[in-house]
């Protein structure tokens, strides 16, 4: 897989970029990420790419000339491009599992005020945002999309790493823990210490059922539930009803 990613801060993006699954990706050449910086494109001779809006209005906005120069350099043959914006749809794991599929995308992070928007009518094939809130930039936006699709791509991970990952299975995932055992009193559960697979199969399973049900229950309104589940959701309400009761007496 291809990515290009056009910015303004370029280093912001690379020190990310260097670091941990993506830095790994990128050097046993699982994926190649090219960064580039937009400014370089633009035909005012101080390099500005920002000004002032038609019809007047607080802030600087985006130029349409060096994003559309900057496109023009690229290869586009099979490309998908996508601006960042907090008007786009929210960008899930769904979302990432689809671009994982693509050949070549094309992240065009948005600044200051806005873009003009004959980008996103001409030049883009899709707005996404990560979530309900405005960032300063479309870079963090960008690194986190580049992040949860590059870890789907065939062989960055493990072929099992990414099955049992919290909203790719539709329910939040189930805790997990480590050594020591005995922590300050506090104890891994005695299920994942007996060796019975089957069982604790089932424990994970009903406790990614109580995580989704007391942290996402949202989730569970899209989820098939099977009849095992419909019963260990049933005994997991009643066990937190029991709590809040407890705690209430």
């Amino acid at each position: 897989m291809k990515i290009d990613i056009l910015t303004l801060f370029p280093e912001m993006v690379k020190a990310v970029l260097s670091e941990s699954i993506v830095g790994r990706a990128i050097k046993e050449g699982k994926v190649e990420i090219n960064v580039i910086n937009y400014r370089d494109f633009s035909k005012d001779k101080h390099k500005r790419v920002d000004d002032y809006p038609f019809g007047g209005g607080r802030g600087m906005v985006i130029g349409i000339q060096p994003i559309y120069d900057c496109l023009q350099s690229l290869d586009l043959t099979n490309a998908k491009i996508l601006l960042t914006s907090p008007q786009g749809k929210v960008f899930t794991q769904k979302k990432a599992e689809e671009l994982s599929q693509e050949q070549h995308i094309v992240i065009i992070c948005g600044h200051y005020e806005g873009i003009d928007y004959r980008v996103t009518e001409h030049l883009i094939d899709e707005e996404v945002s990560i979530g309900d809130y405005v960032l300063t930039g479309g870079e963090l936006p960008a690194l986190i999309i580049v992040d949860a699709v590059t870890r789907l791509i065939p062989g960055v991970l493990p072929d099992d790493a990414t099955t049992g990952d919290s909203f790719s299975m539709g329910l939040l995932e189930y805790p997990q823990y480590t050594r020591p055992q005995d922590f300050l009193g506090w104890k891994v559960p005695e299920i994942l210490l007996s060796g019975n697979h089957q069982q604790i199969a089932k424990f994970r399973l009903k406790e990614s059922l109580r995580n989704t049900y007391l942290k996402r229950p949202d989730l569970l309104e899209h989820y098939p539930l099977n009849e095992e589940e419909k019963q260990l959701l049933n005994e997991i309400i009643m066990e937190e009803q029991e709590k809040i009761r407890k705690k209430n007496s």
